[in-house]
């Protein structure tokens, strides 16, 4: 796209092409073996470690007499690809009011679709915290047949997905879920019910 040996000036390639001059400027400048030599000790820590998040990592590198700053050791953690693992927002919290629905999956093969649908939570890292993602699958199929997120674990966003999945599906013979509070809420399990009785299922034996 750029030609570095044309005779047109550079700055004059990079507006007729659409990006900025800045960009075309740019070497990408290669890893200082001062730095390899940092993220290796920062992966053999983080494996020793691997609750421990920049600053702490930052102060056993101190220990060991390698000063490097917090913010340096957090780019290096985001270039290999390791993050702290530490505890994460709860997904399925069981309501001690809700009923709580047997295990029907035991012994039985899934061999046809509609046999069998799924449903789980989970959560999307976002610049400030995180939303919540719910989604339907035919455990037949793999197939994902409806998803909603939100930024609160309310059920609506889950029943909304269901609905989408009913209508654009048919349904299910049996509901397999875990005994969160969404799954079993009178809306939830409502919908089944009134949708020509698919049995709702836990995701495990209570």
């Amino acid at each position: 796209m750029i030609d570095r040996s044309h005779g047109l000036p550079l700055a004059r390639q990079a507006r007729a092409v659409g990006i900025s001059r800045g960009s075309v400027y740019y070497r990408p400048r290669p890893v200082s073996e001062a730095d390899l030599a940092l993220m290796r000790r920062i992966d053999a820590l983080h494996l020793e470690h691997p609750f421990a998040g920049s600053r702490m990592l930052r102060d056993m590198l101190w220990q060991d007499g390698v000063l490097s700053g917090r913010r340096h050791v957090a780019t290096l953690m985001r270039r290999i690809g390791i993050e702290a693992l530490y505890r994460r927002p709860s997904t399925s919290r069981r309501h001690p009011h809700h009923p709580v629905y047997p295990y029907l999956l035991r012994g039985i093969a899934v061999t046809r679709p509609n046999q069998v649908w799924a449903m789980d939570i989970t959560y999307i890292p976002m610049a400030r915290g995180f939303v919540y993602l719910a989604a339907v699958m035919d455990w037949h199929s793999r197939r994902v047949l409806a998803w909603r997120v939100s930024i609160s674990m309310d059920p609506g966003f889950c029943v909304e997905a269901v609905e989408e999945a009913l209508v654009r599906y048919g349904r299910p013979e049996i509901f397999n879920t875990d005994q969160g509070s969404q799954f079993t809420s009178e809306a939830f399990t409502g919908l089944l019910k009134n949708h020509g009785g698919s049995q709702k299922a836990t995701a495990a034996p209570p």
